[in-house]
């Protein structure tokens, strides 16, 4: 600065009482007397001071020079929280910097369940840790540059100078007090003859308090000079370190910052842009889709809004969706709480609101599934376990969904799931439960196949060879079966059931099952052979003519089990006796149902499906008619082998009354160590299925 602008000086005096002031204080210019020396305006002062004057400028000045010191302290103070807080930025700097460096790095070890082609993304994000690490030792020693050469002057500033100033001026402010007091003793001497010795006393005391208010002065006023020329060093003495810390964070940061990283960042930029492109490709994607959906009908929406003709897919191998699930609150009570489900391989999982994950709720291995009436609820199904206990019920929002959630349980209990190609074998198995459901017409050429089946009333036309044989008339499906009739799929029902039922009181079955009594006329039958077999469906029919009405059963009663999806079958021993047939409970041997053979009026098997076999039954009712009813099983064997047993039964019963012609009969039948016929070897048909080729030893009761 080449014009220096010159502070105004606060003169120093003190009333001497005619002594004269010293002459080796501090030469400085005054306000008053600026061209002159020092001497000069010493000699101003003591001319002032003989007089015993004391000027009231000199006061006036104290006082701005005063305020000018307190205003310096407020902003001096000021200025330290601002600075302080520029430095407390740049340490929170560094820590931040440092923070950031670990999450970068820690973005490749989250576990993100949509983490595929992060892998450009971590590496550019491992290289900008290794970039921030760098920064953040720039920002660490800058914060060190502001706190030595920007805070610490100014704190030094205000804890030297400032504090200095202060305490003078309550030394000065002590000192004229003490002046004062002196003074007003020496004023109270009277004006009689006065005591030398208290008048010296005073004196001497007057003399001490000038001299130390005049020392006191002479160091604060010195101080106030001072502190005009610290103040303009101490406001630009903090700006030029954080000036000089700034530039040299931003030199390192310029080297550190080169070609290399520059190319870095210009290919980041690039990936940058192209992921964004793919964004607004996919969002333009997104509101197609949102404008195709909102283009679409309102009953698209609506639940069961296609109850009429439902597109079902049975063919599923998975499913999920919204299902309410039936609980128990009491013996009564029950609530129903809407859940997400999801099946997983061959398990029926679970997953409520705000959980992260699904649980198990039912193993869905070899388990069955059928619809079921439940509190008048709608589109009820409920899951049944292997060994027949019910499991839970569940609720779906639409006829199509309870059917498609029935068919894909049906489907992975039977662990189609773990095949090569799950969804042909479902479509495969599917078609078959469909070709088992055709029109009667498929049925037709049952006539001409050697199936052992026959009609009691036909059979002695068919042993007498004279009678030509007929032609063979199909009848139509009103003439075997009324229209309408009714189908029963529960009549047998599984063992568990069954003593829960009996428990309190004797259950009465319409088969004429019996708990506590025995068969005594088994044990002496000629004949007695058992089969593992499967009730699927009983139904009345119109005649007992041909075999033809079985087959109408068989049809009827497998599309009905098809359309509404009931695939539970309990398992029962159907005994094969000279006398009758009895179906057992094979857990508790608890006869089920006993049929007498005599009233067994039609059996056959069907020719495509070989485990299918059906009996007309003609039974007697309390009107003194009688009605005939169809009964269709499945057996783990040939439905021939169970025909052959029948009849063989039925062949005894007739023989019975002639000796010879039972003794003949006993000829041709093996026999067993009890005298028992042996009937069909468990080995499949490899001939023409004619039973007397087919003779052997299946099982025995």
């Amino acid at each position: 600065m080449t014009n220096k602008i010159r502070a105004p000086v606060l003169h120093w005096f003190t009333v001497c009482s005619g002594r004269q002031i010293n002459k080796a204080a501090v030469p400085v210019p005054c306000e008053y007397c600026c061209d002159r020396s020092t001497n000069a305006a010493l000699s101003c002062l003591q001319l002032a001071l003989l007089q015993g004057l004391i000027l009231f400028s000199t006061r006036s000045l104290l006082s701005v020079f005063e305020e000018d010191a307190g205003t310096l302290t407020d902003y001096t103070n000021q200025l330290l929280q601002a600075m302080q807080r520029v430095y407390g930025a740049q340490n929170e700097m560094c820590l931040a910097t440092q923070q950031l460096s670990k999450q970068l790095l820690a973005y490749e070890k989250q576990n993100f369940a949509l983490g595929k082609g992060d892998e450009e993304v971590i590496s550019a994000l491992h290289y900008f840790s290794k970039v921030v690490d760098e920064l953040n030792v720039l920002h660490t020693e800058l914060a060190k540059q502001l706190a030595d050469t920007m805070v610490l002057p100014i704190i030094q500033f205000r804890e030297k100078d400032l504090t200095e100033v202060s305490t003078l001026k309550d030394l000065f402010g002590l000192a004229s007090n003490e002046h004062d007091l002196s003074m007003a003793k020496y004023s109270r001497l009277p004006k009689k003859k006065e005591n030398e010795k208290v008048k010296t006393e005073i004196v001497k005391e007057v003399a001490a308090a000038r001299r130390k208010q005049h020392l006191s002065s002479l160091q604060y006023y010195c101080a106030l000079n001072a502190l005009q020329y610290r103040k303009r060093v101490a406001m630009m003495e903090p700006m030029l370190g954080f000036a000089h810390g700034q530039i040299n964070f931003f030199k390192k940061g310029a080297e550190m910052f080169s070609q290399s990283m520059d190319s870095f960042l210009s290919s980041v930029a690039d990936m940058a842009q192209s992921i964004q492109v793919e964004l607004e490709e996919e969002a333009e994607k997104m509101r197609a889709s949102q404008q195709e959906l909102l283009s679409l009908d309102e009953a698209v929406y609506t639940p069961d809004f296609d109850v009429a003709a439902p597109q079902i897919n049975r063919n599923l191998i998975q499913k999920a969706g919204y299902l309410n699930l039936r609980n128990r609150t009491g013996l009564v009570t029950t609530t129903w709480e809407r859940l997400y489900f999801f099946t997983q391989g061959g398990n029926l999982m679970c997953q409520p609101r705000g959980a992260v994950a699904g649980g198990l709720i039912q193993d869905l291995d070899n388990c069955s599934v059928m619809a079921v009436d439940c509190e008048d609820r709608r589109y009820c199904f409920q899951i049944t376990t292997p060994d027949g206990k019910a499991g839970i019920i569940l609720q779906a929002e639409s006829r199509k969904e309870n059917e498609e959630w029935i068919c894909a349980i049906n489907n992975i209990s039977r662990q189609i799931y773990l095949t090569d190609n799950p969804e042909a074998v479902a479509i495969k198995l599917n078609q078959t439960a469909l070709q088992a459901v055709t029109p009667i017409t498929s049925f037709a050429k049952k006539q001409e196949s050697p199936c052992p089946s026959r009609n009691l009333r036909s059979s002695e036309m068919e042993n007498d060879k004279a009678v030509p044989k007929a032609t063979v008339i199909i009848p139509e499906a009103e003439q075997l079966i009324a229209p309408g009739t009714p189908i029963q799929f529960d009549i047998v029902l599984p063992a568990t059931e069954f003593l829960d039922q009996n428990r309190g009181s004797r259950r009465i079955n319409p088969f004429g099952e019996t708990e506590d009594e025995t068969f005594p006329e088994a044990e002496d039958s000629l004949l007695q052979q058992m089969f593992i077999v499967r009730f699927l469906g009983s139904m009345a029919v119109k005649t007992d003519s041909t075999t033809e009405v079985i087959y109408e059963a068989m049809r009827q009663v497998l599309a009905a089990r098809a359309i509404h999806n009931i695939f539970r079958m309990a398992e029962s021993h159907l005994m094969v006796t000279s006398q009758a047939l009895r179906l057992i409970d094979p857990q508790t041997q608890v006869t089920r149902a006993n049929f007498e053979l005599t009233s067994v009026t039609q059996f056959a098997a069907h020719q495509e499906n070989k485990r299918l076999v059906g009996f007309v039954v003609r039974m007697p009712e309390s009107t003194g008619g009688e009605s005939l009813s169809t009964y269709v099983f499945e057996s783990n064997s040939e439905g021939e082998k169970i025909c052959y047993a029948i009849n063989l039964g039925k062949e005894i019963i007739e023989v019975q009354k002639d000796p010879e012609a039972l003794a003949q009969l006993m000829l041709s039948i093996p026999l067993t160590n009890d005298g028992k016929y042996v009937l069909l070897n468990d080995q499949p048909d490899e001939n023409d299925g004619s039973p007397s080729e087919n003779r052997g030893a299946e099982s025995e009761a």
